[in-house]
């Protein structure tokens, strides 16, 4: 424990004679605030540098009477400790990882504030990365966070296939995985019952009469698309509905993309009479290009989306969804990381938000 007291004393002798270089090559412009220094703190309670340095990181071996005039000089120069230096000794950073795939969508930005909120509670910062849909930038973005020297890792979504997946989480000290599953990595999951919300998008289209329903669905590496065209194939099964592979249109989940789906769909089945789609974005979408060729929502065309983000009851017709509890999912993410950051002995363990519908015009009861 002496090694570590002297390389976070030497730290601390070079931030300060960093201070002291920089306030001589600046001293011919405004004044800068003086910063406190352990070394400082060391000189003005008239202890040792590794004194001080056990009473920052809280040790015992400092009579109470040392340890009380240091903190008392602590709070008076509003002395903070660097964290590069604390670091050295509590082998943690303070700083988390958070790679989503698309920040534009605002299931994200639900989903961000309930990891940000767990962890600024727990007293953790969060780098927040996004991979825009590009398996090259996510495997880039990894290897900064490695650098970074993360305490964990929140990976939405990845795009990378299972083996690269599997050696990516095994440089980091604690991993979390959403939408996505890895057996026998020893990760933690946090998921979207995708198979249920699925299955009721196409229950209630079917109930309210529709037989030809058409899917957009998302890349196939999507663990998200293959649960809701799971749940999609069942719902069409057990109502004794042969499935229509021509049916289901894969693009990436996005508002633009919409439109070519669309015209698709309707070059294959020109009387569709139902469409479900990957995400409120794709719907959206959807409910523009179907209005662009003169088709009417919902009396000629249902439609369901994914998600419940905030646009989706602002559009006209107002979009019935699949609502998942994104702030909720981001949460339990953060808890489930927390957990594993405090116990080294990692077993694998999953979360599962379940979606609900919420039904508006676009495909009423």
């Amino acid at each position: 424990m002496k090694a570590v007291d002297l390389a976070m004393g030497f730290l601390y002798n070079l931030v300060s004679a960093n201070d002291s270089d920089n306030g001589t090559a600046n001293s011919s412009q405004e004044p800068m605030t003086h910063r406190i220094t352990m070394t400082e703190v060391a000189r003005r309670a008239g202890v040792s540098l590794m004194t001080v340095s056990r009473v920052v990181n809280n040790k015992e071996d400092v009579s109470e009477s040392t340890r009380q005039r240091v903190l008392k000089i602590i709070e008076d120069s509003g002395f903070r400790p660097s964290s590069i230096a604390r670091s050295l000794v509590t082998q943690r950073t303070g700083t988390l990882g958070l790679v989503v795939p698309d920040i534009d969508n605002p299931f994200f930005s639900g989903l961000v504030s309930g990891v940000e909120s767990q962890a600024y509670s727990n007293g953790y910062n969060v780098f927040l990365c996004n991979t825009n849909e590009d398996a090259q930038r996510e495997r880039s973005i990894l290897v900064s966070l490695e650098e970074k020297m993360i305490d964990g890792l929140i990976l939405c979504s990845s795009r990378l296939p299972d083996e690269e997946l599997r050696a990516a989480a095994e440089r980091f000290p604690a991993v979390v995985i959403i939408s996505r599953q890895l057996p026998g990595a020893g990760l933690g999951t946090a998921l979207i019952d995708d198979r249920l919300g699925g299955n009721l998008a196409i229950t209630h289209l079917l109930r309210t009469g529709r037989r030809r329903i058409g899917l957009i669905t998302g890349p196939a590496i999507s663990f998200s698309s293959q649960g809701r065209l799971s749940g999609y194939r069942q719902a069409l099964e057990d109502a004794g509905i042969p499935f229509r592979d021509q049916l289901v249109y894969r693009c990436r989940p996005v508002q633009e993309e919409a439109a070519q789906a669309v015209r698709h769909l309707l070059s294959i089945c020109p009387n569709l009479d139902g469409l479900f789609c990957h995400n409120d974005l794709v719907a959206v979408g959807a409910l523009q290009a179907l209005k662009q060729y003169g088709i009417c929502v919902p009396d000629d065309v249902a439609v369901v989306g994914y998600d419940d983000i905030p646009i989706a009851a602002w559009v006209t017709p107002a979009l019935t969804t699949c609502r998942v509890e994104r702030f909720e999912l981001g949460s339990q993410a953060m808890r489930l990381l927390l957990e594993r950051i405090r116990n080294s002995n990692h077993q694998e363990r999953e979360v599962v938000v379940s979606p609900r519908l919420v039904v508006r015009q676009s495909a009423p009861e």
